[in-house]
């Protein structure tokens, strides 16, 4: 019997081989779900909405028409673009927009860091601002080359929470403009790629994401950078983008929103982090209803039925539209539309002083 039961066991593996695909490994293999659930999958948001977070680099010159098409689709209001760079590249843009679409979109401007530690650079930036805001810039987008790559004009990395770079944030204040600001990234990315690290089939796809304690510090030294940053300027209004990367860690976000009341937050690109753990993602929610903007990131219409399926829906177990960025299933919010109203349009709204 000991004989034979290997025997049939073999044959029994080399059957189910001779079905099955010879290659098959983690990131082929994506099975679809036999649950049997409600679903509703929603191409079109509910109610109408801004999205604070999004990129156009060619906005300048480039035909708007099929970008509005686009966003009627999605019932996309308001488009604002966080790329608009600055001087001649901010009147083109807002040029352009008021020819063709003047209540579509709104500009952002960015900040050139290079000669940080230069005399009078953080005075000459400022003035920059200004100039672009007076060309209709409605807001400034800091990028996370900001505490990872901005080095001064001695070679040093520019921390996030650097003195030389307050009279950019005071000259926010005065403007009354917010800053929304991405810093660091996931901090799996700065954790061991092994079998303990979640992120692991997004590392190995893509290996430039990988960082460490000296690439370029740390991932809680920038987070506490920010945050300082936060409280060292407490009449700038900031925006912390992607949830200011705690979107995993809803109950420290929150003790941050209770401390700063000059923070808000959006989650671009972290939805997936909320649509796994949709009780404590709902209370935060319900919490915080008045400081949580819409943002997607990246400008792929499909992908906004994710967002859309998340925060309006009670759905179970649904795939993200990446596996490679989050390989869990995921569950609806089924924010109410009290809530909903707020967060996809009001709340930005309010903070860009946009008119009903």
């Amino acid at each position: 019997m000991k004989k034979i039961f290997p025997l049939f066991a073999l044959l029994l593996i080399q059957q189910a081989s001779a079905q099955t695909p010879q290659k098959m490994d983690f990131e082929t293999y994506n099975p679809v779900s036999t649950l049997v659930v409600p679903e509703h999958k929603p191409m079109r948001s509910k109610f109408p909405f801004i999205d604070i977070h999004n990129h156009q680099f060619s906005m300048p010159t480039m035909d708007l028409g099929g970008l509005i098409k686009d966003m009627d689709k999605l019932n996309m209001a308001i488009m604002v673009n966080l790329s608009g760079q600055s001087g001649d590249n901010i009147i083109k843009s807002v040029g352009n927009i008021k020819a063709n679409y003047p209540s579509r979109f709104i500009v952002f401007a960015n900040v050139d860091f290079s000669g940080v530690g230069s005399p009078d650079w953080g005075k000459k930036a400022a003035q920059q601002l200004e100039d672009d805001v007076k060309n209709g810039a409605r807001g400034l987008k800091i990028y996370k080359n900001l505490g990872l790559s901005v080095k001064d004009v001695d070679g040093k990395r520019v921390k996030v929470d650097d003195p030389r770079l307050n009279p950019i944030w005071d000259k926010c204040a005065a403007l009354k403009i917010p800053v929304l600001i991405h810093t660091a990234d996931p901090k799996s990315f700065w954790d061991p790629v092994d079998d303990k690290n979640e992120r692991w089939l997004e590392i190995v796809t893509h290996p430039n994401r990988k960082r460490g304690p000296d690439n370029p510090a740390p991932f809680e030294d920038l987070i506490q950078e920010q945050q300082k940053m936060f409280r060292n300027n407490p009449k700038t209004t900031y925006i912390a983008a992607h949830f200011g990367w705690l979107p995993n860690d809803l109950a420290r976000l929150s003790k941050l929103l209770d401390e700063l009341p000059n923070v808000v937050v959006e989650f671009g690109a972290v939805i997936a982090e909320l649509g796994r753990q949709p009780k404590m993602a709902k209370q935060f929610f319900a919490k915080y209803q008045d400081r949580i903007l819409f943002g997607k990131d990246s400008w792929v219409p499909e992908e906004y039925a994710t967002y859309f399926r998340v925060l309006e829906t009670e759905d179970e177990y649904f795939p993200y539209h990446k596996k490679y960025h989050a390989f869990w299933r995921m569950y609806g919010l089924g924010l109410p539309d009290n809530i909903l109203k707020k967060v996809y349009y009001d709340n930005a709204a309010r903070l860009l002083k946009i008119s009903k």
